[in-house]
């Protein structure tokens, strides 16, 4: 694969809502909840979307009910598929072509997820014997995403995800196994399986190094003062997840979403990699 360093793959796997053409706001729908104020069908702008594809209201989203709209992150799909995908021109521009970029957009956006995480078990030291496998399934989900759009609405994602995750879960093996504890843990632990229900749990300093959490539900769980690091956390609900002092800064395959929907504080310890959300207590 090209000579691009971790840092400057992540970049362009970051969004860049600047030159998108607002896909999110509009392409994607959300139902009134405690995540959203109101109803939103999908193809339907938002009624906070300005003229010049900006949120009205951006500043104040959580305090208007948006909260499911800050903890959004579209892994650079949505400048792409404006920018590359349909070459600049915008839904409004060109409305003949508005359903067909509605329906790209979800599809590129998946793929980005793939290639964040690739990028992230392809920075792993412990996942050096996967290197070719990882960079070769970069490649080819990178080439998926530049497909035309039509090509693109033709792509199996979810035969492709499961190829892929097949060598992430791997990846993951090989790092988890040099994370665990040497002891066995001085607190007695709930079922820590991949897709675990363990919504509301109270596994509040709990040595959790090297568990495998993927897919779990951690909604509200209280992992204050966890050890994280080396725990695999692709795909985990940590909704409204108690951090606050918790140490996720070598959790696999986290992802500043999962960080936004949760809450932590000054104490909680994070990847260089991730930021530590606005609406965290100080």
């Amino acid at each position: 694969m090209p000579e691009t360093s971790e840092r400057e793959r992540r970049n362009l796997l970051t969004a860049d809502c600047a030159n998108c053409f607002a896909l999110c706001c509009v392409a994607l729908a959300f139902a009134r909840s405690a995540d959203f104020a109101f109803d939103k069908g999908a193809g339907e702008p938002c009624v906070n979307l300005a003229d010049d594809f900006r949120c009205g209201i951006h500043p104040q989203l959580r305090d208007r009910g948006f909260k499911g709209c800050t903890v959004f992150d579209c892994f650079g799909a949505g400048q792409k598929v404006s920018q590359n995908s349909f070459e600049g021109r915008s839904w409004r521009d060109d409305p003949d072509s508005r359903q067909q970029m509605f329906a790209v957009f979800p599809i590129v956006r998946r793929l980005q997820e793939l290639l964040w995480y690739l990028n992230e078990a392809m920075a792993m030291p412990q996942a050096r014997p996967l290197r070719s496998e990882l960079e070769a399934a970069f490649v080819e989900t990178e080439r998926l995403t530049e497909l035309g759009p039509r090509q693109i609405l033709a792509v199996d994602v979810g035969a492709h995800r499961d190829a892929v995750n097949t060598i992430l879960a791997r990846a993951s093996e090989l790092v988890r196994a040099g994370a665990q504890p040497a002891s066995p843990p001085t607190k007695p632990r709930r079922t820590l399986r991949p897709g675990a229900d363990l919504m509301g749990a109270t596994l509040a300093g709990h040595d959790l190094r090297g568990a495998n959490l993927r897919g779990a539900y951690l909604i509200a769980a209280d992992l204050r003062g966890a050890d994280l690091r080396g725990a695999d956390l692709i795909g985990a609900d940590l909704r409204d997840a108690q951090l606050g002092g918790a140490d996720v800064s070598q959790a696999l395959f986290l992802t500043q979403v999962q960080l936004n929907s949760a809450q932590g504080d000054a104490t909680t310890v994070l990847p260089a990699s991730l930021t530590r959300p606005a609406h965290w207590a100080r």
